[in-house]
């Protein structure tokens, strides 16, 4: 018989993603691709896609990949899904989708975030779910009437492929009606919302049980062969963390993508009183302490569309200017901020003196701007307990050799860098083996860890120096223009 296969899907907001991995040959073996775009909606701070529409790229990527010369479909025995985290998909009782969902960006609902945490005691941020349910109530009646069943992204790819509604922890624990110290539902809080809520949440399955097999009509669709079972899947970031060997504590995972996240495995639950650090859990049935930026990459590119650069040209540039940009601070809240909770805060270019204005300049100052938001992550896990001995960097941005230079800089920590990109896809592939495999999942895991490169960036003395002084002043800063500043220790 031949060796199994394992298909994994990342369901972003830019696109779909979807890889088959080769446990026998400790690789990926076929890749495919789709891509997404939020709806024209046009009301500030809305931001929205068609569900319909991540099945059809789920369709395009899966196809795509199974057309790889000497891929055997029959081979792929399990698969799972991860997905953009926040979200909500609004089912009527016929399960049919009412509206767009409304994504882990969509700040149109800060107004009732804010309520919320008001009422509960407890900060919600406006990226949140629960946000989004008392928006809907609010704005749409109609729509909240026909509303029988809550369900987040990736919850609504897995109804989609086996017809079972269920959700797990890992992304449950980022709709803002979750105990994370509990793995379970907070049905007090859901029932303020609306008393109907709590009915209207799926079914909590554990990481290790399997939602179900692929349905025979949508398995045809696919190309996927009879019988594929579904793992449990999670949000991007709890798959990520799989698909970068973040499966035990100590190992901190970056992500340079839209936004900005960093996280690591905890063994027991990490709570933060000041709501900076998010309790999630994590896809192995542990506890996965996150801290989410809003403005990451985008920052960048704002430079670079600016003036009309390449990223090469820019970079190269970049790198001749001294850490801190001779005291240059870009604060990158260009889509206001999430963590700390500053929905209305706004981009920030700060000690300009003539002539200081060049292209190059400011493109480092985005890089390190960006990397400054997601140090303050790095302060508070520290401040709360949590040990980082090695930071893995993920997403499109760690291809930037500077930016990696400034992290391992500011961070003052080796970091390494996975061979996969797609680390979220990837930990989707990883999980349905590892279930399937049968024992412990993390057991499995550490068998079949993921390639990383061969070098290691290790920071320099004088940049760590320079960037040191340079956070303290972008943290004051940040907090004298937007709020009080996140008090951090060295």
């Amino acid at each position: 018989m031949s060796a199994p296969l394992y298909l994994g899907l990342d369901v972003g907001t830019q696109g779909v993603k979807a890889l088959v991995y080769d446990p026998a040959a400790g690789k990926v073996i076929a890749r495919g691709a789709s891509p997404l775009d939020l709806l024209p909606v046009g009301r500030p701070g809305a931001a929205e896609q068609n569900p319909e529409d991540w099945l059809t790229g789920m369709g395009a990527a899966i196809q795509q990949a199974l057309a790889t010369p000497g891929l055997a479909a029959a081979r792929i025995r399990a698969m799972a899904v991860s997905g953009q985290q926040h979200g909500f998909v609004a089912l009527d009782g016929k399960g049919e989708v009412i509206r767009p969902a409304k994504l882990w960006c969509d700040t149109e609902t800060a107004p009732e975030a804010a309520e919320l945490g008001a009422i509960w005691g407890r900060p919600l941020p406006a990226g949140f779910t629960a946000s989004k349910i008392l928006w809907l109530k609010r704005h749409e009646a109609a729509n909240f009437h026909a509303l029988r069943h809550v369900l987040l992204p990736h919850d609504y790819c897995n109804y989609h492929l086996t017809g079972e509604m269920v959700a797990e922890c890992g992304d449950a624990s980022g709709t803002g009606l979750f105990r994370s110290e509990e793995r379970g539902y907070d049905l007090d809080s859901a029932a303020t919302i609306d008393p109907e809520l709590p009915g209207m949440l799926p079914r909590l399955i554990a990481a290790d049980c399997w939602v179900g097999e692929v349905r025979a009509e949508v398995a045809a669709e696919l190309g996927l062969p009879a019988g594929v079972r579904v793992a449990p899947g999670s949000g991007d970031n709890m798959m990520s963390a799989i698909g970068a060997g973040a499966i035990d504590e100590g190992v901190l995972v970056v992500s340079l993508g839209t936004s900005g996240t960093l996280f690591g495995r905890s063994d027991t639950p990490v709570v933060d009183p000041q709501a900076l650090i998010a309790p999630f859990c994590d896809a192995l049935g542990g506890w996965l302490p996150l801290l989410c930026t809003m403005n990451c990459t985008t920052v960048v590119e704002e430079v670079r569309t600016a003036f009309d650069l390449d990223h090469a040209t820019a970079t190269a540039a970049a790198t001749q200017l001294r850490p801190g940009c001779d005291g240059l601070l870009f604060l990158p809240y260009l889509a206001g901020e999430r963590a700390p909770d500053w929905p209305y805060a706004r981009g920030v270019i700060h000690g300009i003196e003539g002539g200081g204005l060049r292209p190059e300049r400011l493109y480092r100052a985005a890089l390190e701007g960006a990397s400054f938001a997601l140090k303050g992550g790095s302060v508070r896990l520290s401040e709360l307990g949590f040990k980082v001995r090695e930071l893995r960097v993920v997403g499109g941005g760690a291809r930037n050799p500077l930016w990696r230079q400034i992290l391992a800089d500011l961070f003052a920590v080796p970091l390494s860098f996975p061979v996969e990109a797609e680390s979220a896809a990837l930990g989707a592939a990883l999980q349905a083996m590892a279930l399937d495999q049968g024992g412990s999942m993390r057991e499995a895991l550490r068998k079949t860890p993921p390639e990383l490169e061969a070098v290691q960036i290790l920071p320099d003395p004088m940049g760590v120096a320079a960037y040191a002084e340079a956070f303290e002043r972008f943290q004051e800063l940040a907090g004298k223009l937007f709020g009080s500043a996140v008090e951090t220790s060295n």
